[in-house]
């Protein structure tokens, strides 16, 4: 038997020592319990390599390692050379290749990254800020008088004598409602009157025509109150349609062309003041941006000032033919009412086509009409 060398990890002889013979089984023992430690027993030749068959054991162990999602990241290969003393550590990070890594939970679906409500919300609210700033600076600059406007003469001057017309007719509108009410409490106190007159007709025998010529007078003023009464009613009807619907639709398109003309002006004045400052690189995008918001709230100015014009036309025509036809029948009521002339006074109705409910009679249900 020959002597063991100290750097040397094979032995010549058929015999073993009792040392290695127990160490060999110690391994044995080892590899059979952890499989997993199998990379962890290579054994090497005197000069150093690897032995043909444990190397192709151990690649094979390898790649079943990383298929079964070996944690590289924690695994360190430490290589101690014979022939030198200088010792490597090789340090793996995750591993890159193509391994297919099996998943616990269900199917990962890769998409594209989804906006961020909360993110939009908050992009709206900055817009609305800057945009609602830049209103209220323009309209505080054009009052004290620093600030320039855009202004349309003719248009205007529609909208003023729109806004002084309808003024004028919510007055007109206010005192036929008075009239109105003073009639029906007048109405209501004829017909009181006309009964009463019945009453004593019937208790007083020497007063008796005298009485019946009064209630009879009564009665009929008191049915042709209510005939007026129904055409002041219909002319207040139409008046406040014309006022508090079509007049006041079209005031709030005014409305809406005046806000637009501020934020028109506001990004006006703007581009303006960017345009008076230096052009350099940091400014040029800056300018483009204005630019282009210019451009965009000058349309929608153009835009609403169309649709205002237009509307203030047809209102105008509209206006005239609802008026002509509301003032001829509250005149031509009136002048036939206080002339005693109830035949016109009910053509009049009739011409207007006009239906007085009948007090106390309920109206007929969709049987009857049927």
């Amino acid at each position: 038997m020959s002597e063991h060398s100290d750097n040397s990890t094979t032995v010549d002889g058929p015999h073993q020592a009792p040392e290695d013979v127990q160490s060999d089984s110690e391994g044995v023992s080892m590899a059979q319990e952890s499989p997993k430690n199998s990379a962890a027993e290579i054994s090497v030749t005197s000069n150093g390599e690897l032995e043909d068959a444990q190397e192709h054991s151990f690649n094979r162990d390898f790649k079943r390692s990383l298929q079964a999602g070996l944690g590289l990241s924690e695994t360190q290969i430490t290589s101690h050379g014979f022939d030198s003393t200088k010792e490597g550590i090789i340090e793996a990070g995750p591993f890159q290749g193509n391994v297919r890594i099996q998943q616990k939970s269900g199917p990962v679906v890769l998409a594209e990254e989804t906006k961020n409500p909360a993110m939009e919300k908050l992009e709206l609210v900055r817009r609305w800020s800057l945009n609602t700033y830049k209103c209220t600076r323009q309209i505080i600059s054009e009052k004290l008088g620093r600030g320039s406007r855009t202004v349309d003469l003719e248009l205007e001057a529609q909208i003023e004598i729109l806004r002084d017309n309808k003024k004028k007719y919510e007055n007109v509108l206010r005192l036929a409602q008075t009239l109105s009410t003073q009639l029906f409490q007048m109405v209501h106190t004829q017909r009181q009157l006309g009964d009463a007159f019945a009453d004593l007709s019937l208790k007083s025998l020497e007063l008796h025509e005298e009485f019946g010529y009064n209630a009879d007078t009564q009665k009929l003023l008191a049915k042709n109150g209510e005939t007026l009464l129904g055409a002041i009613n219909f002319f207040i009807a139409s008046v406040n349609t014309l006022v508090n619907k079509t007049i006041e639709d079209t005031l709030l398109t005014v409305k809406q062309y005046e806000s637009a003309r501020i934020e028109y002006d506001a990004y006006r004045t703007d581009l303006e003041e960017l345009n008076l400052g230096p052009r350099d690189a940091n400014t040029l995008p800056k300018i483009e941006q204005s630019q282009q918001l210019f451009q965009i709230h000058k349309e929608k100015y153009d835009k609403m000032r169309s649709d205002v014009s237009v509307k203030l036309k047809f209102l105008e025509e509209n206006k005239v033919k609802v008026l002509h036809n509301q003032l001829v029948l509250f005149h031509n009521a009136i002048a036939a009412y206080f002339s005693g002339n109830q035949k016109q006074l009910e053509q009049t109705l009739k011409q207007f086509h006009i239906k007085l409910k009948t007090p106390g009679v309920d109206a007929p249900s969709w049987l009857e009409d049927q």
